[in-house]
């Protein structure tokens, strides 16, 4: 903790030479996200061009910087970069700058350089959408404010990033929102995220109120002087941010149905990039968190938890697109786990990130190459044996599912395997909980994806008669073939190698050499060994056996599973149907109650002037009438005195 104290805590003087470029980063998709929403249909001809060039020009600006930082000494790797005065309030100030360090040089890599390949491919797939160029406008500015957030150097900023993606993920989600049920998906993964948002905000709030600065140099310096207590609540509250953005239980019910936007969408948000923003806000509040230990333990049972059941909802779906959702969820739920593990995990978080981004990138590019070649079916019962029809697919989709089921090897064995033997590490009941929730989730992914793979691409074909399969144009396999060489050999580059690890020292921390609770040769065995059972199982089931066009009823299991484990039921039973009745129950008193008196009180007084203002009739012989009769009174009062 001590070294990502001292790397946080370190300032350059100020940002030059190449690094004096870092505004570049947000300003140049910024700049396509300006000119093709405001632009209109003058735009259209060359929007696409545009929108997927400028996040290439990002792309190389990063690299720049990035050899720049590796010319640097691990302690000196850590520049910010001051762009304006925002909050000057007295005592509390709040500049916008942004801060270049190894973590954030890892993320800008990956979002610049995966969502390059996912904007060339999106010309091809949106080829003939009438609204490409919004499409290309919307993913600029998802772009743009993913990098704004990682790059951030205090929360506040950061905050503006974590709601920039959230508002462009609702755009991209409800793009065609002409269907009912794709505005629907958008509204639910909008107010689900707003959840989360709330308990960033209320760490915000808990950073000032306690240390008067929201920047990551003041807060990291001052969280050592926190009560147990308030860095505990403060470590819950980002938890709860980073559960809504990242789809963690217990919000993890969004995810599913974001597969209503365009393919692309689910490749660049929902598995490379804004899903994952989550584990960089555990990772970069380590201090926080290791202040808090029950926090951190919080971390972990929630990683834990959504492995496991991401891994198991992914076993019952027959929408390619929502069996793969689930395997992000189940696959963040690793991450999740290691960042909650402290320094002994840390930098296998960010590792299996990384590839998980090259991996599952090209799995829902594969998806959308499959559902371009088969008139945007998706459910996988009715595909089979596009092996022959579509090859490049074929090849590059293996690959992927090969890398993520942690075959020897590939870049899912080096980083998913890292973790399961981080899980293993400590004493007590820990390692047994959580290690062996690693290891199911490892055999149950190898089975789901097997599944996947075989009913898509092999088998049987089962598709109707007016559907004809078509290898996908070279705009879309291109970018194929660069994420499978990733899904390949990233891992075999990172770690083996130690690269990752050692440069993330500087803010990660060096790990102590911890032992496990089961030699790390036994660990690598069972891992493998239930990984072949699961892909043996799927074998059998989906390959040796025919597949029924319609899936079966199964069991209570697989029925749960068809419906997300009924989280949405639960949702609807513990939130929705109480807060419908809370309201009508408060609209029920506002309009009985509240409105009721002061309408009441109206209706007295007016009716009680009405029925004075009969006595005012405006003829004279009344009020003579009147005067009468008051005299008479008055005589006859006097008459009674003198008796």
């Amino acid at each position: 903790m001590g070294t990502l104290l001292a790397a946080q805590s370190h300032q350059a003087a100020g940002a030059s030479g190449v690094f004096s470029l870092t505004w570049l980063l947000v300003a140049l998709p910024m700049l396509g996200a300006a000119v093709l929403l405001l632009g209109g249909r003058r735009t259209d001809r060359f929007g696409h061009l545009l929108g997927a060039a400028l996040p290439g020009a990002a792309f190389v600006v990063g690299v720049i910087e990035f050899i720049a930082l590796l010319g640097r000494d691990g302690s000196d790797r850590a520049l910010s970069q001051h762009l304006f005065s925002w909050v000057p309030a007295g005592g509390f100030q709040v500049d916008v700058g942004l801060l270049v360090d190894p973590l954030s040089m890892c993320f800008v890599l990956l979002i610049t350089g995966v969502g390059t390949l996912i904007h060339v491919y999106s010309i091809g797939y949106m080829e003939h959408d009438p609204d490409r160029r919004r499409f290309f406008g919307y993913l600029n500015l998802f772009v743009a404010a993913m990098l704004l957030l990682v790059l951030a150097d205090s929360y506040l900023t950061l905050y503006v990033g974590w709601e920039g993606v959230g508002l462009a993920s609702y755009l991209l989600i409800g793009f065609w929102s002409y269907n009912p049920a794709y505005a629907a998906a958008a509204k639910k993964a909008f107010v689900a995220n707003r959840v989360g948002d709330f308990g960033l905000s209320v760490a915000i709030m808990i950073m000032f109120a306690q240390l008067g600065t929201v920047s990551f140099q003041g807060v990291f310096a001052g969280a050592g002087h926190l009560s147990e207590g308030v860095a505990t609540a403060m470590g819950l509250m980002l938890l709860l941010g980073a559960c809504g953005k990242s789809a963690q239980f217990p919000l993890q019910s969004w995810l599913g149905d974001a597969m209503a936007g365009p393919t692309p969408v689910s490749a660049l948000i929902h598995a490379a990039t804004m899903v994952t923003a989550g584990v960089y806000l555990v990772v970069r509040s380590a201090p926080i968190f290791e202040l808090a230990p029950n926090a951190q333990l919080v971390v972990v049972i929630v990683g834990a938890v959504t492995l496991i059941f991401g891994a198991i909802v992914g076993c019952a779906k027959d929408d390619i697109k929502k069996a793969l959702a689930a395997s992000t969820m189940s696959q963040i739920g690793y991450m999740m786990l290691a960042a909650g593990l402290g320094p002994v995990g840390y930098v296998f978080a960010i590792f299996h990130l990384l590839t998980h981004g090259f991996f599952k990138a090209g799995l829902f590019l594969g998806a959308g190459s499959v559902m371009h070649g088969m008139n945007d079916q998706v459910d996988m019962r009715r595909f089979g044996g596009l092996a022959t029809v579509m090859k490049v697919t074929w090849i590059t989709f293996g690959l992927g599912w090969l890398a993520i089921i942690g075959f020897p090897g590939l870049s899912g064995f080096w980083s998913k395997d890292k973790i399961i033997e981080a899980a293993f590490v400590g004493d007590g009941w820990r390692p047994w909980v959580f290690g062996l929730a690693a290891l199911i989730g490892a055999g149950v992914t190898a089975f789901y994806m097997t599944r996947v793979f075989l009913l898509t691409f092999h088998g049987k074909r089962r598709w109707s008669e007016d559907v004809h399969p078509h290898e996908s144009p070279l705009v879309m396999t291109v970018p194929l073939m660069i994420l499978a060489v990733g899904s390949a050999f990233l891992g075999l580059l990172l770690g083996p190698t130690g690269a990752l690890k050692t440069w993330l020292e500087p803010v990660t921390g060096v790990p102590g050499d911890e032992s496990t609770a089961l030699p790390l040769w036994s660990l690598t065995v069972l891992t493998v060994v239930l990984v072949v059972a699961g892909a043996g199982l799927a074998w059998s089931m989906y390959l040796r056996e025919e597949v029924p066009v319609t899936a079966p009823r199964g069991s209570w299991l697989t029925r749960a599973a068809r419906v997300d484990l009924y989280q949405d039921a639960l949702n609807e039973s513990l939130l929705m149907r109480p807060g419908q009745y809370l309201t009508r129950s408060l609209v029920y008193a506002d309009n009985r109650g509240i409105d009721g008196a002061v309408n009441g009180l109206a209706a007295l007084i007016g009716g009680t002037s009405g029925r004075f203002r009969r006595l005012q009739t405006g003829f004279v012989r009344s009020y003579a009438l009147s005067m009468f009769g008051g005299a008479a009174l008055v005589v006859g009062a006097m008459l009674l005195v003198r008796l």
